[in-house]
């Protein structure tokens, strides 16, 4: 389940608790409130109704006694606000480290390594190490987005020209989903992607496929799909790795290990062959305004395009 009242990491359990906090004073608030209102109605019904007397001692310490309790209540989880917003803050020392950036409607997610030949790019899934601390910086290509995964971490807003940083850490393996909180155009609620929480052994399995070139093409219908990926323009904004297609002009993600990926167009379908057909067709029918244009292929050459791209494992 994806909800914040099911947290996975630190961070989550700080945010969780301080709801559950809120959530409790708020109720014993409305129910000392509705029985000071039901006690109020039962006198009234015993006593002649009149008006309270202007220097009522008992009335005005009543409402000064109210005012007081509210200022501290509030006093009190603004300090816990911001001591949880500090220790959320914090980052680590020593972590993983990932680039993130949010785009119209999608995420990149680089992974960084002193060594330049281990890092490697992916797109809309985030997998990482269960219980090791990993640090993301965060930017937006274009306009305002908002990085939320709800079990695992608070938001952090991507301000264009603003780069925010968070922390994460995950306790449990587990796959789960995130979602730009903040509205950023016609396709903000298909703007998904998840977090792989997964053993140490199997992330470095993970890692070392990702930075590998793209599988060579076996058979003449997957060399005839790369032939039909470089005819079509789709290597002008998209890169695949060990090959001659490096996104010159940008704007799509990295296809290096595009089938190894749980879905495509950033959560909106699962990665299927005949999903991708379909979305190379005619993406707007899933996700209109996105900037990926329709590729009118004839059968065979959408075949081969798919089964190309069905093998970048």
């Amino acid at each position: 389940m994806h909800s914040v009242l099911h947290p996975v990491s630190p961070q989550a359990q700080l945010v969780s608790t301080l709801w559950w906090w809120m959530l409790g004073v708020a109720a014993l608030v409305y129910l000392l409130v509705a029985v000071a209102m039901l006690a109020a109605a039962a006198r009234a019904r015993r006593e002649t109704a009149r008006p309270p007397a202007l220097g009522d001692r008992t009335a005005v310490r009543w409402v000064g006694a109210t005012a007081a309790a509210t200022m501290c209540v509030g006093a009190a989880f603004f300090v816990y606000s911001i001591r949880v917003g500090t220790e959320i803050g914090q980052p680590p020392a020593h972590s993983l480290a990932i680039d993130v950036v949010g785009h119209q409607w999608w995420w990149e997610a680089s992974y960084d390594d002193p060594d330049p030949h281990n890092r490697f790019a992916t797109a809309n899934e985030i997998h990482i190490p269960v219980g090791q601390q990993v640090a993301i910086a965060l930017r937006s290509s274009d306009v305002i987005h908002s990085f939320w995964v709800p079990n695992i971490a608070g938001k952090r807003d991507l301000i264009p020209g603003h780069p925010q940083r968070i922390w994460i850490q995950a306790d449990s393996p587990g796959v789960y989903r995130g979602q730009c909180s903040q509205f950023c155009g016609l396709q903000h609620a298909h703007m998904a992607f998840l977090v792989v929480a997964e053993p140490r052994e199997r992330f470095e399995a993970w890692a070392r496929q990702q930075r590998s070139a793209a599988e060579a093409p076996a058979d003449s219908m997957r060399a005839l799909g790369r032939n039909v990926f470089d005819a079509a323009g789709c290597r002008n904004c998209h890169t695949i790795g060990g090959t001659t297609a490096i996104g010159s002009l940008g704007g799509g993600p990295n296809l290096t290990h595009l089938a190894s990926r749980s879905t495509i167009a950033a959560g909106t379908l699962t990665n299927s062959r005949d999903h991708l057909g379909a979305w190379i067709l005619d993406p707007h029918s899933f996700k209109p305004g996105v900037g990926m244009p329709a590729n009118p292929l004839n059968r065979a050459d959408l075949d081969a395009l798919t089964a190309y791209l069905g093998g970048l494992k």
